[in-house]
């Protein structure tokens, strides 16, 4: 792999010649090219097309005072080599504009959106221009990334520039729903355009509570930011953690000691399981299967309570440190463990032949809300999601963290995109869960499970990732001084994959779209971060 990967790289040199102004190899698993900003989509193009890359994350950020610009970081993983290449680009703060790769590359569409309102960089030639974090309501002079804007400061609102789609012909009907929901559900505005029950567009607006924690952190110091982290995402709060920390570890070159790695796998595993085994009971509620509805929460509230007996905590808030874990595991826990998860796969084993045998489920669910491999893989999708249009990734295998080197597991994939794939990508990744865990109870080795962070050298950029229940998720993080943070970028496996939702919908009847959304079991506060 080290051969392959040096190939790789003196392939980019030589064909990206003079449009490298340097290129930094130091990182361990990562490589730092920098460009001109001309010369973004052609290189970005090149990765992707040419060498196979994806878009793993993107992030701006205002370096004004250290290096006298803006900076842009497109950052590309390499799967097959465990490596990722970092495209970065200087923007000038008197010319604050880039060139749009999102024509190209549709995954880029809301990064450059994002850059555009939060550091007022603008991308040219971008296919949507439209507000996507502030909306239309927010001063478009004001720009609370830069690091001039106060972070408690009161924003008067202004006349709403926000836009829809607009349909011509009588035969087609605009169907508002949100952001206020009937159910207990975080704010969203869906707006469908339909014929009949038809639904022929659907615009998704989000990030109607975005709270600014990204802003929040500038200056924070890093062990008070990691509670930050878990505090992102209520149900993924262990996976945002441990990306983080990894982060930090990453940003220390710190190895931290093998039983942590093995508890941190453990625990991720644990977080997936009670997620998963809820979602297959919420997609259930879709079309009105009380039974997997209400033997789904039973089985989820049963891993909730084992949570918190070996833990403290139903959602695994508090256990991870920088460098380890904080808490250790005792040889009770483990029998716990064992015992409860051995009679809950028993439990599960049963909801899922009932289930998948049950002929109204399979109606409802085959076929419904489709996402093809070609639009999965145009948007970056991750998680169940991808999986379950034929896309094979996964990052606890490709970008191998924590044990998972130390553990065997398969990665289900399938190829219709329905929700009855994605249902059935939960299922098989449930008793791969399973698996895993009792591998790692089996293997866990004795010692200890922190190890000290040494003094970090600021404005050098690192990261942390997971594979969460609904996907990879990627922390940037650029240390500042006094081991505080200077720039902290979130990419939630959500935010790449609401845009798929309205593709799936295309096509399908108004009274599917519960079930469609409830399929990619997608998290509001993830965007609104």
């Amino acid at each position: 792999m080290e051969k392959h990967k040096k190939q790789l790289l003196s392939r980019i040199r030589q064909q990206l010649g003079q449009k490298l102004l340097s290129m930094d190899e130091s990182a361990q698993n990562e490589t730092m090219i920098t460009i001109e900003k001309n010369d973004l989509p052609a290189v970005c193009r090149f990765l992707c097309k040419e060498k196979e890359a994806r878009l793993f994350t993107m992030v701006g950020n205002d370096e004004r005072d250290v290096s006298g610009s803006f900076a842009l970081y497109y950052v590309f993983s390499f799967d097959r080599l465990h490596h990722f290449i970092t495209v970065k680009t200087r923007i000038d703060e008197l010319d604050p504009t880039f060139p749009s790769v999102a024509v190209e590359l549709p995954a880029a569409n809301w990064y450059e959106r994002e850059v555009k309102d939060l550091l007022g960089l603008r991308p040219q030639g971008h296919p949507d221009p439209r507000p996507l974090v502030l909306h239309g309501d927010w001063p478009e002079e004001l720009h609370p990334l830069r690091k001039e804007f106060p972070a408690g400061l009161h924003v008067p609102r202004v006349q709403s520039r926000e836009t829809f789609m607009q349909y011509e012909g009588e035969d087609v009907t605009e169907v508002p729903v949100g952001p206020i929901h009937a159910g207990i559900i975080e704010p969203g505005h869906f707006r469908f355009g339909v014929v009949g029950d038809t639904i022929l567009h659907l615009d998704a607006r989000l990030f109607y509570t975005h709270r600014g924690l990204e802003k929040a952190s500038e200056g924070m110091p890093l062990r008070k930011a990691l509670y930050l982290a878990e505090r992102i995402c209520g149900v993924c709060a262990l996976s945002h953690a441990v990306s983080f920390a990894q982060a930090v570890e990453a940003a220390g070159q710190v190895q931290i000691p093998l039983r942590a790695r093995y508890l941190r796998t453990l625990f991720l595993e644990l977080e997936r399981l009670y997620n998963h085994i809820g979602d297959v009971g919420n997609v259930c509620a879709g079309f009105g299967f009380a039974v997997g509805v209400s033997q789904g929460a039973r089985l989820k509230e049963e891993l909730l309570q084992l949570n918190e007996r070996i833990v403290g905590h139903r959602y695994l808030r508090g256990i991870i440190d920088l460098g380890g874990t904080r808490i250790d595991l005792t040889p009770k826990d483990c029998v716990d463990i064992r015992l409860t998860l051995q009679r809950v796969e028993a439990e599960f084993q049963e909801l899922v032949e009932i289930l998948l045998s049950h002929e109204i489920a399979i109606d409802r669910m085959a076929a419904t809300g489709v996402l093809t491999l070609e639009q999965a893989n145009d948007l970056e999708v991750v998680g169940v999601a991808a999986r379950a249009s034929g896309r094979n990734i996964d990052v606890r295998r490709d970008q191998p963290y924590a044990a998972y080197r130390h553990v065997a597991f398969d990665v289900p994939t399938l190829q219709e995109g329905d929700v009855l794939a994605r249902v059935r990508v939960r299922i098989a990744e449930v008793f791969q869960s399973f698996s895993i865990i009792r591998q790692v109870l089996d293997k866990l080795p004795a010692g200890a499970v922190i190890t000290p962070i040494p003094e970090l050298l600021p404005y050098q950029s690192s990261m942390g990732w997971t594979e969460s229940p609904r996907g990879e998720t990627v922390h940037w993080l650029m240390i500042g001084p006094n081991q505080s943070v200077y720039r902290y970028r979130v990419r939630s496996a959500t935010y790449n994959n609401w845009p798929a939702v309205p593709l799936a919908v295309k096509g399908n009847l108004v009274p599917d779209f519960p079930l469609i959304n409830k399929s990619f079991e997608l998290c509001y506060a993830c965007c609104d971060r």
